[in-house]
């Protein structure tokens, strides 16, 4: 009988090995796996990317580091080390649009854009718009945010809000909730 209990602690033992160290496998693949699923499908640094149509610049991105997440099922491109945009008016490119952020995502699916962290926005005619956070939606050319930020109007009007603004890309229409300012208004 204490023969045939040991012959049973060896073999629960091998099994017992077994299964370990082919888990240990399979742990290692997965570990493997899920860092694959976490890591961009690429990465590119020092960009300098200008965009044509037509056989004009239509705009001229310069950032640091792009992390490219096309793999992923809500695709989108992280900018970690900031961006610096120059858009050009299609019909006069001495109009300038200039866009710079510390930080940015642009996600596919829903053409939005999150720009985080010093955000910027200088357009030709002079508007500044400045805030921490800005959401731009390319398919509507609308700018927003709802926190902080300063407007100001190439007159010298100016806009402190504690949260929601939004505007058409050039600024010419918007509206503020919660500010104080000047504005100037044409008879």
């Amino acid at each position: 009988m204490k023969l045939s209990y040991n012959i049973y602690l060896k073999t629960v033992a091998i099994l017992f090995a077994t299964v370990f160290f082919s888990c240990q496998d399979n742990y290692d693949d997965i570990k493997r796996m899920q860092k694959a699923s976490i890591e961009p499908a690429g990465i590119a640094e020092d960009i300098n990317l200008k965009h044509t149509d037509s056989g004009r610049v239509k705009l001229h991105l310069i950032s640091k580091k792009m992390l490219d997440f096309s793999n992923k099922e809500f695709s989108h491109t992280i900018f970690p080390e900031g961006i610096e945009l120059h858009l050009y008016d299609i019909d006069d490119e001495t109009k300038e649009t200039i866009i710079t952020a510390d930080y940015a995502i642009t996600y596919d699916k829903t053409d939005l854009i999150d720009l985080r962290g010093n955000v910027q926005i200088t357009t030709p005619e002079g508007k500044k718009l400045s805030a921490e956070q800005l959401y731009y939606d390319q398919e509507t050319e609308w700018i927003f945010t709802n926190h902080e930020y300063k407007y100001e109007g190439e007159d010298g009007g100016y806009n402190i809000g504690k949260g929601g603004f939004d505007a058409n890309s050039d600024m010419s229409i918007f509206s503020s909730i919660d500010n104080d300012g000047q504005q100037y208004i044409n008879d």
